[in-house]
C-alpha cells in the first residue's frame, strides 16, 4: 500500500500531504510531510465546530438558541445567503459550516467566540500548526498574505481525538460524528468508494488547494485519512487523485480484511 502511494505522490505535480492511521491501534500507517504547514481552506472549520461545541458546554448555552444574522455577514457559497435568512438557531448554523460549508454560519461562529478564543482553543487541544486569522471569504486579507493554516500532524491530532471522543462531553461527541457523518461533498475520498462507507468527513478547497480528512468506520478496522494537496492547477484532477489515493487504502484495509 505504502509503495503505491508513494508513486502515485511522485507522478503528482502537486505538492501532498497525507496520513493514513489505525484509530483502534493508534499506529500511524503512513505519513508524508505531516510537518508541513499549508492553507488550511475549509478544513479549518472542523476545530471551529468543536471550540463552539465546547463553548456551548461551558456556557450552559442551548443549541436551540438564535443568533442574528445580518446581511452584512452574508458572503458567497451559502445557503444563509441564497435563502436571505437573518437568524438562525446554533445548531443549523453548526450543521451548515460542516455539511455544506456555509461561509456565512461559518463567520457567525466565529462571531460567537472571537479569534483569539478560538486559536487560544486550537492550542489547548494540541494543534500545533492551525490557526485562524481571516473569515471566510475575506479576499482582501487573502490578497495581503493573510490565511488560515493547518498541517496533517494537526488533522490527524484533530481527528484522533475526535474518534477517541475525548474532547467534549459523549453527547456532543456524538453529535460532531453525526454533523461529520452528514457531509455532502463526496468528489473526494469518498469519490470512487462503491461500498455503503461510513466516512465522517470534512472537505476544503481553493484555487490553489484541495483537501479531504476524515474517518472511515468499518467492521475490519477503523482508520483515519487526510490527503492534502497544495500547488493545485486542475481542481477536479486534484479531487480524483484524493478519490484514487483514499480507494487504494480502502481496498488494503477493508477489502482485504473482508474477504
Amino acid at each position: 500500500m505504502e509503495q503505491m502511494i508513494q508513486e502515485m505522490i511522485k507522478e503528482t505535480p502537486y505538492n501532498a500531504h497525507l496520513f493514513v492511521k489505525n484509530l483502534k491501534t493508534n499506529q500511524l500507517l503512513i505519513d508524508y510531510q505531516l510537518e508541513s504547514s499549508f492553507s488550511s481552506a475549509s478544513v479549518i472549520k472542523v476545530p471551529i465546530l468543536l471550540a463552539l461545541l465546547t463553548y456551548m458546554e461551558n456556557n450552559n448555552i442551548s443549541l436551540d438558541s438564535t443568533r442574528s444574522i445580518s446581511p452584512d455577514d452574508w458572503v458567497d457559497f451559502s445557503v444563509i445567503s441564497e435563502l436571505r435568512l437573518t437568524q438562525s438557531t446554533l445548531y443549523e448554523l453548526l450543521v451548515w459550516m460542516i455539511i455544506t460549508s456555509d461561509n456565512t454560519a461559518t463567520n457567525v461562529c466565529i462571531d460567537v467566540v472571537g479569534m483569539e478564543f478560538l486559536n487560544d482553543y486550537f492550542r489547548q487541544i494540541g494543534l500545533q500548526d492551525t490557526v485562524l486569522q481571516r473569515k471566510m471569504m475575506d479576499v482582501e486579507r487573502l490578497a495581503k498574505g493573510i490565511d488560515n493554516r493547518t498541517s496533517a500532524r494537526d488533522m490527524a491530532h484533530l481527528f484522533t481525538r475526535i474518534y477517541q471522543q475525548d474532547v467534549l462531553s459523549p453527547s456532543y461527541s456524538k453529535l460532531v460524528i453525526d454533523i461529520l457523518s452528514r457531509q455532502r461533498v463526496h468528489d473526494s475520498l469518498m469519490r470512487y468508494l462503491v461500498d455503503d462507507v461510513k466516512l465522517a468527513h470534512k472537505t476544503g478547497g481553493l484555487d490553489t488547494v484541495d483537501h479531504d480528512v476524515g474517518i472511515v468506520y468499518s467492521s475490519a478496522i477503523d482508520y483515519s485519512i487526510g490527503v492534502f494537496l497544495t500547488n493545485v492547477t486542475d481542481n477536479d484532477q486534484a479531487r480524483q487523485l484524493i478519490g484514487r489515493l483514499s480507494k487504494v487504502v480502502y481496498d488494503q484495509l477493508v477489502e482485504r480484511k473482508g474477504r
